[in-house]
């Protein structure tokens, strides 16, 4: 049996790895593949069974909300280069701009704007083939989850962690942390935005949340709409980039499931 995917901000969904050539993003050319990167198309992806978050136990004065992130037990869930795809928009209609097309743009861009506010702070290269990402964002409505009381709750962004084994080269498997982000369009511009830059604050590993509501990752989003990390999230994230993790490292892949006998 796999294992049940980690979840944040009420979140469902799984993710497969694999390769792709880097594409720019559009009007967004400081999001382009760093040099000397690549998304190498993933030859076999296994999903490890120590899939689950355990709470975080960081030093006395660790800096921002550090004491209320969770990690693995393989390491904080982090890569030195993320490979990010985003759902493209459909094609516009032959008959001329309509209220779709409209829809689909505002949320590319608020996208856009949320992953170049993140680039300051982790390198990543955007891909055209959701294969070759580790983090794919998706332009659809979460279904509906359940809260802490068990009833349900709806919600406008998601993410999703499974940790994963990639064959990335021949006979050469690494540990990866793979997140699949849905984020809803029925949102205006800067609550897109917000939403969009919260997911991507857990896709790139903050598992947590802050208790500030000037921050990005917030438990609760406050009246207005945070669309730029604050500096606590700032020097959250500098704290966990720096701690030790096996991920993006070798790994020895757990064994393939075998194939039902024919009958």
């Amino acid at each position: 049996m796999k294992p049940a995917p980690l979840a944040a901000c009420l979140l469902p969904l799984g993710v497969v790895l694999q390769g792709s050539a880097a594409v720019a993003l559009p009007k967004e050319p400081d999001l382009h593949q760093p040099a000397g990167t690549s998304c190498p198309k993933a030859l076999a992806t296994r999903v490890l069974e120590s899939t689950r978050l355990v709470q975080a136990r960081p030093e006395p004065g660790a800096p921002g909300y550090t004491d209320r992130l969770a990690t693995t037990p393989l390491g904080w869930p982090r890569l030195q280069v993320w490979c990010v795809s985003i759902e493209p928009a459909l094609p516009a209609t032959t008959s001329g701009p309509a209220a779709g097309d409209a829809v689909q743009q505002r949320w590319q861009l608020a996208v856009i704007s949320a992953l170049q506010s993140w680039k300051a702070l982790v390198p990543l290269a955007l891909v055209a083939d959701p294969e070759a990402a580790q983090v794919r964002i998706w332009r659809r409505l979460p279904p509906l989850a359940q809260d802490g009381t068990g009833r349900p709750r709806a919600s406008h962004g998601r993410a999703l962690l499974r940790l994963v084994a990639v064959e990335r080269q021949t006979g050469q498997w690494r540990l990866e942390p793979a997140v699949e982000v849905l984020i809803g369009p029925g949102q205006r511009a800067e609550a897109l935005q917000a939403t969009a830059l919260h997911e991507l604050g857990h896709a790139f590993g903050i598992w947590g949340h802050s208790d500030a509501p000037g921050d990005a990752m917030a438990t609760s989003p406050g009246p207005v709409p945070v669309l730029v990390p604050s500096e606590r999230d700032r020097s959250t994230l500098r704290w966990l980039y720096a701690q030790p993790t096996a991920f993006g490292g070798p790994v020895v892949p757990p064994q393939a499931s075998p194939k039902p006998a024919d009958p």
